[in-house]
């Protein structure tokens, strides 16, 4: 029997914001059926990723599908002071370590179709822990025996730890989240190296935080954002 968690802290998306996860979510699912597993990370702190990656879990769990939101953000997770999860619950920690079973550890949600992994405890040693056979086959055991149909990973920033590279690893596609104009290409292309080197598929990226100040501005940033930019989304790191 799953424990059940409530997040209170739940708020409906404006429109605007909320077709820019559909976008999202129709890319993810337009990059085949062998991408299940998708790590989210970002160049470093306070870019949005964990808030981009939930609510990316929360859009396709809204689109029918089965969703495992996995908080792999061991050193620093926000998880459930930002949604104010009702009570604490052993988490990802406990199961790499041994200390838990796999189901010990899965939440079902007041999200319907979404459950969840907690970080559980900070632990002293996360890229040793995140890089055991023991989180791949999580992996693998998330897809096979649960039948999830996703599994979202939020990860550590990439350029401050290498945590999101080793979980990348054992992911069928990982997406940078960059804040806009705040973030170098220079340091962008470090982390897209990093990736590149786990030999993880880079998916796409997500520009956040987008001032859109008025309704023409956004009917037009979303013409040619969404129609241009998503329309090479799968193509995101290769050459030209």
């Amino acid at each position: 029997m799953m424990e059940k968690i409530n997040f209170e802290a739940l708020k409906d998306l404006d429109f605007k914001t909320n077709e820019a996860y559909k976008a999202l979510r129709t890319n993810i699912n337009f990059s085949g059926d062998d991408i299940q597993s998708i790590a989210f990370t970002s160049s470093v702190p306070n870019e949005g990723k964990s808030m981009v990656s939930f609510q990316c879990a929360r859009s396709l769990a809204e689109d029918d599908k089965k969703v495992l939101y996995i908080d792999a953000d061991i050193r620093k997770s926000v998880l459930v002071a930002r949604y104010s999860a009702d009570k604490e619950v052993p988490g990802l920690t406990h199961f790499l370590t041994g200390k838990k079973h796999l189901d010990d550890v899965i939440c079902e949600t007041n999200i319907h179709n979404m459950n969840v992994i907690f970080s559980g405890r900070v632990a002293p040693n996360p890229s040793e822990l995140l890089g055991k056979e023991r989180f791949s086959n999580m992996i693998e055991r998330a897809k096979t025996e649960y039948g999830y149909d996703y599994i979202i990973i939020d990860c550590p920033p990439l350029g401050s730890v290498i945590d999101a590279a080793v979980v990348a690893r054992a992911c069928d596609g990982t997406i940078i989240v960059i804040e806009s104009d705040n973030i170098s290409y220079r340091i962008t292309q470090k982390v897209k190296d990093q990736l590149d080197k786990s030999g993880c598929r880079i998916l796409g990226a997500v520009l956040n935080k987008v001032e859109m100040e008025s309704k023409g501005y956004y009917g037009k940033y979303y013409g040619s954002y969404y129609g241009k930019y998503y329309g090479n989304y799968g193509d995101y790191g290769q050459e030209d």
